[in-house]
């Protein structure tokens, strides 16, 4: 009988999408204010692989993806979702929001993102909110699965997470370790 053990912290990582850079600098400072300062700023990234979203913000949406140098607990995720969508609400007008933030974590094996809605691949955390394994580190580099997202399977956003991994992966060398964990 296996015997339960303490995860490995994680690098928590947070993709922000808004329909310019002011409300996007008001989120990065809000979320440095809760966990910490960042060790990743992505460049501008396009948001051009879906209309989804266009109803409520509008286009021209552009996203940048912060990853954070404090590791967190992974038993954390569902807690960290329910505080990004109050800060979500903090800049919503007429009952829409003006930015949207999907926290998540890179482990050495997965991202992984936090959700509030559920789907056939997607488990069940805590207090209404989900998490999907949305690519998964095999071979060298991340992978995408039949439902990631298809701006998170292109390679410009898989390279991007292999280098947030690379700097969590650093990190874990510099802290001792109780167990290892195959995630």
């Amino acid at each position: 009988m296996g015997q339960p053990r303490a995860p490995l912290a994680v690098k928590l990582i947070v993709s922000a999408f808004a329909s310019g850079d002011e409300l996007l600098a008001e989120a990065r400072q809000a979320l440095i204010s809760e966990w910490g300062a960042l060790d990743l700023e992505s460049e501008r990234l396009p948001f051009a692989h879906t209309t989804y979203y266009e109803a409520e913000f509008g286009t021209g949406l552009v996203r940048r993806i912060w990853s954070f140098e404090p590791l967190i607990d992974p038993g954390t995720m569902a807690a960290i979702k329910l505080r990004t969508n109050q800060l979500e609400e903090r800049w919503s007008e007429g009952g829409k929001r003006r930015v949207n933030l999907d926290p998540g974590y890179v482990s050495m094996a997965k991202l992984v993102l936090a959700t509030t809605k559920n789907h056939g691949h997607r488990i069940y955390l805590d207090s209404g909110i989900y998490a999907e394994v949305t690519l998964s580190y095999r071979d060298g580099v991340y992978r995408p699965w039949s439902w990631t997202y298809p701006d998170y399977a292109t390679p410009g956003y898989c390279a991007l997470f292999g280098e947030i991994r690379q700097r969590y992966a650093a990190q874990l060398r510099q802290k001792p370790r109780k167990h290892t964990s195959s995630e």
